[in-house]
């Protein structure tokens, strides 16, 4: 990737990368003589950390655990050994394999190194609206997708919206539509600016709701129920970014809307859409929708004009 990027442009990129390890470092105390104020560097505090999620520790799970050198760890582990840290010992099944546990020592070591980090975390935290909190949880997430972090299943909540989200479900219709299918015509904003005012401005939380899902603490889609009349629910605005498609959350999304209008004592529900959202359809066909109406609109703001009327019985 970078051998395709200006030479100065590069050096610009790795000196920023590399001045946040810097500042990172410092921030977290990584370059005092010990972790958190203990006798412990960062290589024994990680060390501590892995050995206390199991009772006893392959060497060479803890090795890719870490992502150090076999040299360098058994240098570590004897050092830990000596200090009455660890134990070490061979494996029962594979006499060629060694097997590391803490001993109490250890496991007390832990405990100040885990209370401290957490206390020192917070703090870093508390500096912080939370919105600001909520920035940084966003950034630090990015940075570990970006790097390839293998992350544990992702946590997935529906909630529905509270301030600040009907603003960010008319941004994110608006830059991804434009990004992904071409339409940016400013009139298909102002569209949904404007079924998120009259949302705002007068509903009925009996009758209708807009939902969000978040994954891992991060806004990921959006849908809105309304009231269309005449026993009619309306379902709008449904949208789950990039980087969450593949999990289920669209799926997720119209099941809760078409759960509420039931509900609520709808009798059908309809939606409308373009012909060029094949993946909303999909869901959509699952979720028991079939195409009632299609209609072209000449002066559309979508550059494929074919729009679509769905329906299902509730």
């Amino acid at each position: 990737m970078l051998a395709s990027t200006a030479p100065n442009m590069i050096a610009e990129r790795v000196a920023a990368v590399r001045a946040f390890n810097r500042f990172y470092t410092r921030r977290i105390g990584v370059v005092t003589e010990g972790m958190h104020e203990t006798p412990h560097s960062l290589p024994e505090a990680r060390v501590l950390y892995e050995l206390g999620r199991r009772p006893v520790t392959e060497v060479a799970d803890l090795r890719r655990e870490l992502g150090i050198d076999a040299g360098h760890l058994s240098r570590l582990l004897a050092r830990m050994d000596a200090k009455g840290l660890i134990t070490r010992e061979r494996s029962e099944s594979d006499g060629r394999r060694q097997r590391v546990r803490m001993t109490e020592a250890g496991a007390a070591a832990r405990v100040v190194l885990d209370e401290r980090s957490a206390s020192e975390n917070r703090r870093l935290l508390d500096g912080l609206d939370d919105g600001d909190q909520r920035r940084l949880l966003e950034a630090l997430e990015t940075v570990r997708e970006l790097l390839g972090d293998a992350r544990a299943a992702p946590t997935i909540v529906l909630r529905n919206a509270e301030p600040g989200d009907l603003g960010w479900l008319v941004e994110r219709h608006g830059a991804l539509y434009a990004q992904e299918h071409g339409w940016r015509d400013p009139r298909f904003e102002a569209l949904c600016a404007r079924i998120v005012a009259e949302f705002a401005d007068d509903h009925d939380p009996a009758r209708e709701a807009t939902w969000m899902a978040e994954v891992n603490g991060r806004r990921a889609g959006c849908i809105m129920c309304v009231d269309r009349g005449d026993g009619v629910a309306q379902l709008r605005l449904l949208l789950v970014e990039p980087a969450a498609r593949g999990l289920g959350l669209g799926t997720r999304l119209v099941d809760e809307c078409v759960r509420f209008a039931t509900r609520a004592g709808y009798h059908e529900m309809r939606l409308w859409t373009n012909s060029v959202l094949r993946a909303a359809r999909r869901i959509y066909e699952r979720a028991g929708f079939t195409l009632v109406e299609e209609t072209e609109e000449v002066d559309g703001f979508a550059p494929d004009r074919v729009f679509q009327t769905w329906a299902r019985a509730l």
